[in-house]
């Protein structure tokens, strides 16, 4: 009997190992980007801290990231179902639109009273939002695809009917402090878009929501015969995401205390779409990473950012995004990932006789 000993992993084995995760390649292109930026506009990896807050490019680039992460953890768990939500920007849109319509109207925009009812006003809206979409889609068994886009269109219309067409403006600090204020010296989008995150996480990994909801997205019908309630699951991940639609709404515009109907979270379900496929989840449903999100939410902000260092056009932002995706997408997929896996087998000599008989 012989043995084989394997002294070590070959550099080339450990290299096919490390590609095979799903956040290295956004990982990578989101430090190569971060480099590129710091090259080009030497202090922006900077981080400065005045009067107890910090501030700094960086620091910026991380609270730009927090409405796409909301947006994205949402649009995850949907995913996950097999679902797609393409109403999120509308929804944005609407919540905004009722928190500051109620200021507006107000006697005391200021009041801590009067904001927190503000509140309640625009994440309700996102509630019943996210109530339609979950009733179209598990209640009436519609294509979520059809189902959202119906509240993707008339959501707009909606919100134009809440602003009158106009563009409501309010002047709220404690308002305005969701969007550009600090806690312990970290902005307030921060704080809230990490809290959330850590309450999404343990709700669906510390529960069985996220068990329930692979085993949708991987089969629904046996998922249905072993006795998950699909229909309620799948109900309650369409109202989670319109609830963090409805915040991300309010992060969004809060700094510029303006809600316009027809611009707020316009094409931001593209947005959340690609980071949650920058973050490694796959859109037919099923397994699902939320850490990736944070990989995307970050890499989507440098893209936007990194277009303004390099004085580049705007119009050319969907491009870069466009390319990023493509590279990014390439580089994670099977096809490329089980020719990094498996080597290419040795020649074979001709079979002996006795094998082909066999």
């Amino acid at each position: 009997m012989s043995t084989t000993t394997t002294p070590g992993r070959r550099p080339g084995a450990l290299l096919r190992e490390v590609t095979q995760h799903g956040l290295v390649w956004p990982a990578l292109a989101l430090v190569l980007l971060l480099l590129a930026c710091g090259a080009k506009s030497p202090g922006f990896l900077d981080v400065a801290l005045r009067d107890g807050h910090l501030y700094g490019q960086l620091v910026d680039l991380f609270r730009n990231s927090a409405t796409p992460l909301l947006l994205a953890l949402g649009m995850c768990l949907v995913i996950a179902t097999g679902g797609i939500d393409l109403s999120v920007g509308a929804v944005m849109a609407m919540s905004l639109a009722v928190s500051l319509t109620y200021l507006d109207g107000a006697a005391d925009p200021s009041s801590p009273l009067t904001v927190a009812t503000a509140l309640v006003l625009g994440l309700g809206l996102g509630v019943l939002a996210g109530a339609f979409n979950g009733v179209m889609v598990a209640g009436l068994g519609i294509q979520p695809f059809i189902a959202t886009m119906i509240l993707m269109v008339a959501g707009r219309g909606i919100a134009m009917l809440i602003t009158e067409g106009q563009i409501t403006t309010v002047t709220s600090p404690p308002f305005k402090s969701l969007g550009s204020g600090f806690v312990l010296g970290i902005p307030t989008p921060v704080v809230i878009a990490a809290a959330v995150f850590v309450l999404v996480v343990l709700a669906v990994r510390r529960t069985a929501l996220g068990m329930f909801l692979e085993a949708i997205g991987t089969n629904g019908e046996a998922s249905r015969l072993a006795g998950v309630k699909a229909s309620s699951t799948t109900w309650t991940v369409y109202v989670i995401a319109g609830v963090l639609a409805g915040l991300a709404g309010i992060v969004y515009g809060a700094p510029t205390m303006a809600a316009d109907a027809n611009n707020i979270g316009l094409l931001k379900e593209l947005d959340a779409i690609m980071v949650v496929v920058l973050g490694g989840t796959r859109l037919d449903g099923g397994r699902f990473h939320l850490g990736g999100l944070v990989v995307g939410a970050l890499l989507l902000s440098a893209l936007e950012r990194a277009v303004i260092i390099f004085e580049l056009p705007s119009q050319t932002t969907p491009l870069f995004k466009a390319v990023v995706l493509i590279a990014v997408c390439v580089a994670a997929s099977p096809s490329l990932r089980s020719r990094l896996r498996t080597p290419r087998p040795p020649a074979r000599s001709a079979a002996r006789p006795a094998e082909v008989a066999a």
